[in-house]
């Protein structure tokens, strides 16, 4: 697993560019209903720890989560943890909890062309529906957070939303391909941080969208531990805030 940072200067540049861009550029305007709060738990790259771990915690609380999977990353090792093996995937899928979409090798936006993105999104959406018919891979998120302004319109014709990582409340005005996320991640936010995300969701009436990775005690530098996230889930039922997926999110603000 490699973030931004960890790529050439001129790719991580180019990168934060096109993100820069896109994200001035809305394809997909949507106005969120009056005074709705609500959180979703993001969960990407597959690791089996958000599977085994993050997700019995979220549903302890009557929740679901979002997995924005890479078909590519299925049962392999990343250098930090174990991807999730098909059968958990199911079981997931089959316990309520989404089933979403990175590009199938987990390749940047920006770095594909359309007809290249194309290929990626039928190859990853071929290899789900291969484990069971019925996982719809409806909402995308852009691998490593970065979005491009080339790729933006063509996601708004194959996709119901599509997430980044610019952190901050969805709220008044947004667009449906670039969601703004927290990071749920314990070298990033700490529990007053969680806290003042909730109270400005609530504010607001907003949307409030973590992303995370593994959740372990001892976690990656792109993980959380289960403290980090127990904190989170206690934030949103004492503020009765819903957690609900991505999936679920959007239909409740009419998208």
């Amino acid at each position: 697993m490699k973030d931004a940072g960890d790529m050439p200067v001129w790719s991580a540049i180019n990168g934060r560019l096109s993100n820069r861009l896109a994200r001035h550029f809305a394809v997909a305007p949507h106005r969120l209903p009056t005074h709705a709060p609500m959180v979703s738990f993001t969960f990407d790259d597959a690791p089996d720890s958000a599977a085994s771990h993050g997700a019995p915690m979220l549903e302890d609380f009557g929740g679901r989560a979002t997995f924005y999977l890479a078909g590519s990353q299925i049962n392999q090792w990343s250098g930090h943890w174990l991807g999730l093996s098909d059968e958990a995937i199911v079981r997931l899928h089959r316990a309520g909890h989404e089933i979403a979409c990175h590009t199938y090798s987990h390749r940047r936006a920006i770095d594909l062309d359309e007809a290249a993105f194309a290929r990626e999104i039928a190859r990853n959406r071929d290899y789900f529906r291969a484990l069971d018919p019925s996982i719809r891979l409806d909402n995308f998120a852009y691998p490593y957070g970065l979005a491009s302004i080339w790729r933006k319109p063509q996601l708004a014709k194959a996709f119901r939303s599509a997430r980044g990582i610019l952190p901050g409340v969805n709220s008044d005005v947004i667009d449906l391909q670039f969601l703004r996320s927290t990071p749920l991640i314990d070298r990033d936010i700490d529990l007053g941080g969680i806290d003042r995300q909730f109270d400005k969701a609530l504010k607001s009436g907003g949307w409030l969208i973590f992303y995370g990775h593994d959740v372990v005690n001892q976690p990656s530098p792109y993980g959380c531990s289960p403290a980090l996230l127990r904190h989170a889930l206690k934030a949103a039922a004492n503020r009765n805030v819903p957690i609900v997926s991505v999936a679920e999110a959007l239909k409740r603000i009419g998208a």
